[in-house]
């Protein structure tokens, strides 16, 4: 992997997933997440994988080990939306969101998705772009800072566990929520 991306198994430790758990990888894009996810939660666990663009979910399942297949499942839908993943409500243990925040235009929308499909004290991880790096990454406007990022989830009711270097480019958040 080049080291201008975001580490996602040693990013995945981070967040303190267990094997059963149920996962959400919120714009979950090639897949990276899901399959670090899916190593750690097992074939008792599932991983969904959601994401607003189909061919890009038809590329993850493709290039996911045989040995993840039966873990993750994709899901075309959309994160901003409330209801946008299809998910049940309070269904999941745990919500990444990984290089996805620079992406999201209603952040509400967001919010309120991923309240409702995790369960009380569930964990959200954020990792995104520590910066604009010349074509790596988000353009400066786009960049979402660390600090940013903290406020939009603690000013939409979550509880701050820790942060974390996800990576040379990236950093990591944990938060539970409410």
């Amino acid at each position: 992997m080049s080291v201008s991306f975001s580490a996602p198994h040693e990013n995945v430790l981070q967040f303190g997933l267990r094997e059963g758990m149920k996962v959400g990888d919120f714009g979950a894009g090639s897949g990276h997440y899901s399959r670090a996810a899916a190593a750690v939660v097992g074939s008792s666990g599932r991983v969904y994988a959601i994401d607003v663009q189909q061919e890009i979910l038809k590329h993850l399942k493709l290039n996911t080990h045989v040995h993840h297949q039966s873990t993750i499942e994709t899901v075309w839908g959309d994160v901003e939306k409330l209801g946008g993943t299809h998910l049940h409500d309070k269904s999941l243990d745990a919500v990444i969101l990984a290089n996805t925040l620079f992406q999201i235009d209603d952040r509400p929308g967001l919010l309120a998705e991923i309240k409702r499909v995790l369960i009380p004290g569930g964990k959200l991880l954020v990792v995104d772009w520590a910066g604009s790096y010349g074509g790596m990454g988000p353009t400066a406007d786009k960049v979402v800072s660390e600090h940013a990022a903290e406020e939009v989830f603690i000013n939409g009711g979550f509880h701050k566990v820790k942060s974390f270097r996800a990576g040379p480019h990236h950093y990591g958040i944990v938060f539970t929520a409410p």
